[in-house]
């Protein structure tokens, strides 16, 4: 087995969880597993947080996402070589969810121009997991937060599930009710992983 898996969802939805559980379960059925995110936690990466705290030029912000992601591709081509299984918080999809909702007023259509400005820059996964849950459901979750990103307004993140869930048409998509309990969607994912 070699698979390359990404988790989306927006804020709170619930993914970091579920990953560390999966790949608990995984380890134990005798699976390597590789556990990354994105942003990363690169030089480049790390212009991406700095880059979101700072409020920075949304198209500013969606170029070094891409930046970042086309140094992470490379480790996870090279990853693949080495691990059964790569689980991946985040991805391109969180890119054209978060930063198409960012740019909706400055162009037509931002998700299909980050698509474009992605395309074939960095390996696609096998599967998707989208956890889908309200912004409302989402934002009680992550309440007692020490700070909130300026993502994590409950308008925003409307706009962001709309784009998701516009993006997970793809036949690589699963989506998953992110308020089911834990042990149900662990269960649900490792289904998919190893089926």
């Amino acid at each position: 087995m070699n698979r390359f898996i990404t988790f989306e969802g927006i804020d709170g939805s619930g993914k970091t969880t579920v990953i560390e559980k999966i790949a608990s379960s995984l380890r134990r059925k005798g699976y390597t597993v590789k556990i990354t995110r994105e942003p990363t936690d690169s030089w480049v990466g790390k212009c991406v947080q700095q880059c979101i705290a700072t409020h920075t030029d949304p198209t500013v912000t969606a170029f070094t996402f891409i930046s970042d992601r086309i140094i992470h591709g490379k480790e996870i081509s090279t990853w693949k070589e080495t691990y059964d299984i790569i689980l991946c918080d985040r991805y391109a999809e969180s890119t054209y969810a978060y930063q198409g909702a960012q740019l909706q007023k400055e162009m037509t259509d931002p998700v299909q121009w980050l698509k474009d400005l992605s395309k074939n820059r960095f390996p696609l996964p096998d599967k998707t997991f989208l956890f889908d849950i309200s912004p409302e459901e989402a934002m009680n979750r992550i309440q007692d937060r020490d700070e909130l990103i300026p993502f994590e307004k409950v308008t925003f993140l409307t706009n962001v599930r709309k784009h998701y869930l516009r993006l997970a048409t793809e036949e690589r998509f699963i989506i998953i009710d992110a308020t089911d309990p834990i042990e149900t969607i662990v269960q649900h994912c490792l289904d998919h992983i190893i089926e």
